[in-house]
């Protein structure tokens, strides 16, 4: 863990070694005025030497000014090398995310990697700063004012001593109880942006069916977790204060009785008690410090191995040694596929799947809801990698692509469909960023999409709100499907992409298709017989096996489930998962 987060330390190595040695600086000029002040009681003013009052006065007022300008220069070391590691780690998180195959993030909730980008960064980057700073300021003023105790009396010294080893147990017994809270609270963390995300983004939905008290309650019910958590962590450093005080006055007044019994035998002048108590005060607060820094690094811990889990994902899905850099077309072949999400699953999502598709061939695939009609056409384009056999496209095996080369080749437009902040044609040029404006037009008129954007006000340049919030789900739909076409691929995949599109619309992109684009395979999945009954073969999923493939009327005269759907659906009493 440590290795891999220190590895993004990087250009900032060389404040990250300036700190410490800054804050050494100020340690040792905060221990030699103490040294100067005893020297101006018992050489100056019992004395009565003003020139020396005067001299050893300006000497401390220049280690003052050493003091504080180290302090300082510390400080912008410290400061600038705990933001750019944390801008390091934030930009290696990202980069690691965008590297992921779907496999990959499945492992991960979005408010999770959310957590993880902000709050767990932010704390290793006030932890990181700590370290710097603190770390090595209190351990170096708890060395160098109990050394220069011992020198000046050791009797006394060894007040200070058994108040350190009592002190350092106690408050390694806080720390640790402490602990326990901290590395549960960033789960809780996780939680709570779960709750906000879902509700922003379905903000309409909860104020449609009027759940905006049932949110609330949830959302409290995240933060109180939260705050019963802090507040049991703080209960127990809570501790730190009260016993450091009570060890703070216990070593004043009993260095105290002891320097005054020993002023009045000779044995110890003023200057040196009161040198004594000036270290007193510098020991038990560099203790303090440290049972701080003890708690900050608690809490970066837990932060520090959930950003090492995302740092050392490996992504599942990558380039072959030498990959393919071209698809010669866009036929596909799918040999004895099996699939599972997961390697240790009992039933495969797919099973034994034998499909061979010609290029240019236009392909539905129809069936009930979880018969894996998605986890079919998602190991065309490569999300995820089948279990057993092989999906060939263009002749040769998917995985034998450059990832890139395949995507672009295989343009998948997925049920989800996600619009970016930006205007219509900014959108459309995610399918090819050097795509002229004839081309997006083109584009949108085979998707059908330019009906509703040359009503809008601004046309190809209107803004799209985040999340596509500002156009219905039919237009999102077109828009997405337009942007898939701008990529010109040899495969274009529709999985499901035109529900919330009326029939009539529905027909005209078919149309389109078949006669705009007639060499891309086209593959779409749909809950319609309407949608697909015109294709070319059709093929008919059943429980993450093939049940039927071939034409429309192939499959009425063949398939027993293809003809119970086209009943139930052609007489208008349901749809594919109600029966007629």
């Amino acid at each position: 863990m440590l290795r891999t987060l220190g590895a993004h330390i990087k250009e900032f190595k060389r404040d990250s070694i300036l700190t410490p040695v800054f804050m050494i600086l100020e340690v040792i000029m905060e221990t030699i005025i103490p040294l100067m002040m005893a020297s101006i009681i018992d050489n100056g003013v019992e004395a009565g030497n003003m020139n020396h009052i005067f001299f050893m006065g300006t000497l401390m007022v220049l280690t003052a000014f050493i003091s504080l300008w180290t302090g300082v220069m510390g400080g912008k070391y410290g400061a600038r090398a705990s933001t750019g590691f944390a801008r390091n780690l934030r930009k290696a998180m990202f980069e690691n995310i965008q590297t992921f195959s779907f496999s990959n993030i499945d492992k991960f909730s979005t408010s999770g990697l959310v957590t993880r980008l902000t709050t767990d960064v932010t704390n290793i980057q006030n932890a990181y700063q700590m370290i710097l700073r603190m770390c090595m300021r209190a351990p170096a003023s708890l060395v160098c004012a109990m050394a220069m105790s011992f020198y000046v009396n050791a009797q006394v010294a060894f007040v200070y001593l058994g108040a350190v080893i009592i002190l350092g147990i106690i408050l390694f017994t806080i720390v640790r109880f402490a602990m326990k809270y901290f590395n549960q609270v960033f789960k809780k963390y996780d939680a709570l942006n779960e709750s906000v995300q879902e509700n922003v983004s379905a903000i309409r939905v909860v104020k449609a069916y009027s759940r905006e008290d049932f949110e609330k309650s949830k959302f409290t019910a995240a933060c109180a977790n939260i705050y019963n958590m802090f507040l049991r962590a703080e209960r127990v450093i809570a501790f730190n204060a009260p016993v450091m005080q009570l060890a703070v006055y216990s070593c004043i007044l009993l260095i105290s009785w002891l320097g005054a019994k020993m002023i009045v035998s000779g044995s110890m002048t003023t200057g040196e008690l009161s040198q004594l108590l000036t270290y007193c005060m510098n020991i038990l607060m560099s203790l303090m410090m440290l049972s701080m820094i003890f708690v900050m690094i608690t809490m970066s811990i837990a932060s520090a191995e959930r950003i090492a889990e995302v740092l050392n994902e490996k992504a599942d899905i990558t380039n072959p040694e030498n990959p393919l850099m071209a698809v010669p077309d866009g036929s596909i072949r799918f040999e004895h596929v099996s699939f599972s999400y997961k390697s240790d699953a009992e039933t495969p999502v797919l099973k034994n799947i034998g499909l061979d598709i010609k290029t240019g061939e236009m392909i539905g695939i129809i069936g009930g809801t979880g018969s894996a009609k998605s986890s079919l056409v998602n190991l065309i384009s490569r999300l995820y990698d089948v279990s057993e056999g092989s999906v060939m496209v263009g002749g040769n095996d998917v995985r034998k692509y450059d990832i890139e080369t395949l995507r672009n080749e295989v343009a998948v437009v997925l049920q989800k469909n996600v619009l970016f902040s930006g205007t219509i044609l900014e959108n459309l040029r995610w399918g090819d960023a050097e795509a002229t404006d004839e081309e997006c037009i083109h584009a949108c008129k085979l998707a059908c999409a330019d009906e509703f954007i040359e009503k809008m006000p601004n046309g190809y340049n209107t803004y799209i709100e985040q999340g596509g919030s500002n156009v219905s789900g039919g237009q999102k739909q077109r828009l997405c499907i337009a942007r898939a076409l701008i990529k010109k691929p040899k495969v274009l995949i529709l999985d499901d992409s035109t529900s919330a599109v009326d029939t009539a619309t529905d027909s005209k992109i078919r149309k389109a298709f078949a006669e705009e684009i007639p060499g891309t395979t086209k593959i779409i999945i749909a809950q319609r017989i309407s949608s697909i009954k015109d294709c070319d073969r059709i093929i008919v999923m059943e429980d993450g096996a093939v049940d039927g493939f071939g034409t429309h009327d192939e499959l009425l005269e063949s398939n027993e489930i293809y003809r119970d759907v086209y009943e139930s659906q052609m007489s208008g009493s349901g749809d594919f998962d109600e029966k007629a």
